[in-house]
């Protein structure tokens, strides 16, 4: 399919493509123990978390080339919908009431930006008074939505641009559970104000945690001041909040107990720290105290670690920033390593998946006999990571499956498992 969200009635022709993908993302999803994780496994891997859109080729055919813009307005919509159907598993019970949904939501897509975001405000109607369908209406927010954020050719920047698209997809969430009347409304947009401003203090709390600014945290606060939709008197504050630095207690962390929100504040202020891809131990201290801060515990912040470093990695030929030999080897060992302790804190899991393989077994002992032919080599890869996939850290965060190859898997597992006989 060649997509191409740049005409009219492009969001009507990729609800019907992706009709099947939404329905298996939803059945996927129906056993998890939490909705906001199955949110997190949605944005983490397209990445809108990080404000960088990955759309597969599916879409659009190899020889288009989408612009960042129009691969956001994709996912965004993507995500929205499918943010709404984690939610509303008790509701299906077949495709009449999934299509329901679908429908459901992108009605209150426009309903949703019309009352809290008014800037971006669209007519239900036509200069010639002819009634907008709900899908002409989404279509139009999405496009203005996304034209908020200037596109820039610099992975970080677009970081701080984009990444605030989150909250829009979280406040959707909570909009398709509320009675909206005119005060919930008003509740909405006072809390998409205050979290954006918390934003601003969790990045400035994190540049400070050397005690110096690096000029890539100056130069992405500045990106982001200008793209955060601030007003003057809020502009001029954070300016001096990014200053002067601000202690983790006086930032305003979400007081509703949302998991998803917390751990994008948490990746934020990673991402943040590592915009130079050297993890200090001042900054290291720093990520310790404001994840317990969350209420997280320290494994939560070695997840969000392998989160961020294993997207980036996935990703390093499309990321025009980060295209240096000496920062991939650096980055790349650091994550590997931290893989390996994931691993090795779950040696029993693998050893008893890898166990019941006679097949995986087999080639494991082929390969420590150098053995492999080329198809083996790559049976043994996708064994081996069906394998961790196993484990409950990786059902959550994922795995870099481009990133990982034959050998580094085979450094990650415990050394008992690939040297067993």
């Amino acid at each position: 399919m060649a997509l191409n969200p740049g005409k009219k009635g492009w969001l009507t022709e990729y609800l019907e493509y992706r009709k099947d993908l939404f329905q298996s993302f939803f059945k996927e999803t129906a056993e998890d123990h939490h909705p906001e994780q199955s949110l997190y496994r949605l944005l983490r891997p397209n990445g809108l978390l990080y404000g960088h859109p990955i759309l597969h080729s599916d879409l659009t055919g190899d020889d288009v080339e989408l612009s960042n813009l129009n691969k956001m307005k994709v996912l965004m919509a993507e995500s929205l919908i499918n943010g709404s159907l984690i939610l509303h598993h008790q509701e299906v019970n077949n495709e009449d009431d999934f299509s329901e949904v679908i429908m459901k939501t992108v009605h209150n897509i426009g309903d949703f930006y019309n009352k809290v975001y008014p800037e971006l405000s669209v007519s239900s109607r036509t200069l010639f008074g002819r009634k907008k369908s709900p899908l002409e209406v989404a279509e139009k927010i999405l496009e203005k939505r996304v034209m908020m954020n200037k596109e820039e050719d610099n992975f970080w920047v677009n970081f701080f641009n984009n990444s605030l698209l989150f909250l829009d997809i979280y406040f959707f969430g909570q909009w398709m559970h509320a009675n909206i009347d005119k005060n919930v409304a008003v509740f909405f947009k006072a809390e998409k104000e205050s979290l954006r401003f918390s934003v601003v203090k969790v990045l400035a709390a994190a540049a400070h945690a050397n005690k110096i600014i690096e000029e890539e945290e100056q130069g992405l606060f500045d990106y982001f001041l200008g793209s955060s939709h601030l007003n003057a008197r809020q502009k001029e504050e954070a300016r001096k909040i990014f200053a002067e630095g601000v202690l983790i207690e006086d930032i305003n962390l979400p007081t509703h107990n949302s998991w998803i929100l917390k751990k994008y504040f948490l990746e934020l202020a990673i991402l943040t720290v590592w915009a130079d891809r050297k993890l200090e131990d001042s900054e290291y201290e720093f990520l310790q105290r404001f994840n317990a801060s969350l209420g997280f515990f320290e494994e939560d912040l070695e997840n969000s670690l392998l989160a961020v470093e294993g997207f980036v990695l996935e990703h390093w030929e499309f990321l025009e920033d980060l295209r240096s030999e000496h920062d991939y080897s650096q980055v790349s060992e650091e994550y590997i390593n931290r893989i390996r302790q994931m691993a090795a804190r779950n040696a029993m899991r693998i050893a008893t998946e890898i166990k019941g393989e006679s097949e995986l077994n087999t080639l494991l002992a082929k390969a420590r006999a150098g053995d492999l032919t080329d198809q083996e080599a790559a049976r043994l890869k996708d064994e081996l990571i069906n394998v961790l996939k196993k484990v409950p850290t990786f059902v959550v965060i994922g795995l870099p499956t481009t990133f990982l190859t034959l050998p580094m898997l085979l450094k990650i597992l415990p050394a008992n498992i690939v040297q067993a006989e």
